[in-house]
């Protein structure tokens, strides 16, 4: 592997950071609400699975009680 001296690598790292496309505020902002919104639609997806196999559970258990 080529040896970098420390200047050169500073060099290297600023031209890649500039290539980089930054998103947007709104980009951010519409991600974010996205995440939270599907978080939320798999935090209430297993709720619901968890109360369905809990019922089923207690249902059965109280027959052999």
């Amino acid at each position: 592997m080529a040896k970098t001296n420390p200047f050169q690598f500073m060099q290297q790292v600023r031209a890649e950071t500039a290539k980089v496309t930054w998103p947007t505020r709104r980009e951010v902002l519409v991600t974010t609400i996205m995440v939270l919104i599907m978080a939320a639609l798999t935090a209430i997806f297993f709720f619901l699975v968890d109360l369905l196999i809990r019922t089923g559970l207690s249902g059965l258990l109280g027959i052999f009680n």
